[in-house]
């Protein structure tokens, strides 16, 4: 069983038992919450899509920790002009497991 969900505007696909990075939640370590925006999810036999969400389907979750992923550097030159700009960041997520995904 996987199910395809949307959150921060990223999609991802996930089954039970996965750990998964997900855009800074405001929510302390080994807190449970669910998730709604479910957009496909297949059940063994069947793939059902929602138009555009599922309507009674969650996605339970515990949040595992809070981190900082590696600085992702942007570098732009413009070449015979001695123009260049380099910037980066470090993008704050939230690890969280996926506990069990409710269908109906």
């Amino acid at each position: 069983m996987y199910a395809i969900f949307k959150n921060g505007g990223k999609q991802y696909k996930v089954s039970e038992g996965d750990i998964v990075l997900l855009d800074r939640l405001k929510l302390e370590p080994k807190s449970k919450i669910e998730l709604g925006e479910i957009l496909a999810l297949h059940d063994g036999k069947e793939l059902r899509f929602g138009t555009p969400i599922l309507l009674g389907a969650k996605i339970e979750v515990e949040v595992i920790n809070h981190g900082r992923a590696k600085k992702v550097v942007t570098f732009k030159k413009r070449r015979r002009k001695d123009s260049k700009t380099k910037r980066g960041f470090r993008r704050d997520f939230t690890r969280v497991r996926i506990l069990k995904i409710n269908h109906q």
